[in-house]
């Protein structure tokens, strides 16, 4: 018996659905776009880091400077388990 190709990119030849890091932040992305601007329409402004900086953003284009993001260092080893 031979595999036929999917129909679908995200799916494996035998049926199986499967997800990929790309499909994942793409996603991500697509949602975090449309929560903020469901925000602003509801509450006129959005808060956001931008620059190191956390502002708020209102409906009208003027940007409002909360406070500093503080640097953080990544680069320690992280063990998992």
């Amino acid at each position: 018996m031979s595999k036929r190709k999917a129909n679908s990119r995200h799916t494996t030849a035998d049926g199986y659905a499967y997800l990929t890091k790309r499909i994942i932040v793409t996603k991500a992305k697509s949602a975090g776009r449309k929560a903020a601007k469901d925000a602003m329409a509801t509450m006129g402004f959005v808060v956001t880091v931008q620059d190191g900086q956390l502002v708020r953003k209102h409906s009208d284009g003027h940007i409002e400077v909360l406070s500093q993001v503080p640097q953080v260092n990544i680069s320690q080893n992280i063990q998992l388990g």
